[in-house]
């Protein structure tokens, strides 16, 4: 196992906020913002709307789950890297059931998402194939 003790303070984060309307696609939108931005390192902290497309990766890694109805956002979180956004999401149906998993692209903004975002242009990140997980996992350096 290894582990890092890299440590960032408020003025090395750089923050970014903005708003996707109706219609777009919630992945594909906030990669195209990293990409314009310049956003190679960094973290998505908060995004706040509703969707009505959720498209997710369950815990199995290979099933996916798309379902068609109104869904508030209760969170997206994930890293930033310059070809790839890991993304979690967790959406709330009408009657209040949560449903969440790997975020695909597919989850459709139904009215608005306020999103939030973090870069850390002191450090790179990238994702190495790991034998051990057999998936690209995060490397981070600076």
């Amino acid at each position: 196992m290894t582990s890092s003790n890299n440590r960032l303070t408020g003025s090395e984060a750089r923050a970014y906020c903005f708003r996707l309307r109706k219609g777009c696609d919630l992945k594909a939108s906030i990669m195209a913002f990293c990409q314009r931005n310049g956003i190679e390192a960094g973290c998505v902290s908060s995004v706040v709307g509703c969707v009505s497309v959720a498209k997710l990766r369950l815990a199995d890694s290979v099933t996916e789950l798309e379902r068609c109805e109104p869904f508030e956002i209760i969170n997206v979180s994930g890293t930033i890297t310059p070809k790839h956004l890991h993304l979690h999401a967790s959406f709330a149906d009408k009657q209040g059931v949560v449903i969440g998993g790997h975020m695909l692209e597919g989850c459709i903004v139904s009215y608005t998402a306020e999103v939030c975002l973090l870069s850390f242009p002191q450090y790179e990140l990238s994702r190495e194939f790991d034998p051990d997980t057999g998936y690209g996992e995060l490397v981070v350096s600076q």
